[in-house]
């Protein structure tokens, strides 16, 4: 394969410059101080040693944070978190707004900002690389004809890959999956939508169950409700 291009890798490569500023400025400002303190004629031999024997025992109280630093390290290396992902990361979805060696700072869909430390961080489900798949699932009564519900389907992704506005979002023809599963009142059936950019998944589906709640209504196929039959015994 080439090399990448484009808005991504523009994004991780400002996503990296971004925390090794960081990381320089902290070793320049110690560097600079150490300078400093040479010229005033300070022997900064006893400062060194002093900062090597604080260092030993500060590492060893604070092994969580030497994590959270070697985690994040890797995190970017490996690409696998860039400020503007949506992710999922420690049990906590959101957007990427900042990521440092320390931590990874999300904003979720209530607009709550959580700050996860790299150390904590196990499994990352990243929600906006390549494509995403709108998955839709919708329910027929047992009367009806599932090859035309199925057809229906496929004509709502067609029609929404000929439509202007949405053709961008839809990547691929409609994938109809058949009969996923047999409810009480119901018949589940489900398709899904290879959708482009990512980002765009939920709206993709948006629209295709308000077209498709459109469809089955004109061509009378029902969407049933969870029903209840009671019977009574008869009366002497």
């Amino acid at each position: 394969m080439g090399r990448r291009t484009g808005p991504d890798e523009i994004q991780r490569v400002e996503t990296l410059a971004r925390v090794f500023r960081h990381a320089a400025a902290i070793i320049i400002f110690i560097v600079a101080g150490t300078l400093v303190l040479d010229a005033l004629g300070l022997s900064i031999a006893p400062i060194l040693a002093t900062a090597g024997v604080a260092g030993l025992a500060i590492g060893f109280g604070a092994q969580s944070l030497i994590k959270d630093y070697f985690t994040g390290f890797f995190l970017l290396v490996e690409d696998q978190i860039r400020q503007g992902d949506v992710v999922e990361i420690a049990g906590k979805a959101g957007l990427v707004e900042e990521v440092t060696l320390r931590y990874v700072r999300l904003r979720d869909s209530d607009g709550y900002v959580h700050f996860v430390p790299n150390g904590e961080i196990k499994l990352v489900s990243n929600r906006t690389r390549g494509f995403a798949r709108a998955v839709i699932e919708v329910g027929v009564g047992y009367g009806t004809d599932i090859d035309q519900a199925l057809a229906v389907m496929r004509e709502v992704g067609q029609a929404m890959r000929a439509d202007e506005k949405w053709s961008a979002r839809v990547a691929d023809e409609v994938e109809i999956l058949g009969v996923e599963r047999l409810d009480n009142s119901a018949v589940a059936l489900r398709c899904q939508v290879k959708v482009m950019p990512p980002t765009e998944q939920l709206n993709v589906k948006r629209e295709f169950q308000k077209r498709l709640k459109k469809a089955f209504g004109e061509r009378g196929i029902e969407i049933p409700f969870p029903q209840l039959t009671v019977h009574l015994p008869s009366q002497k």
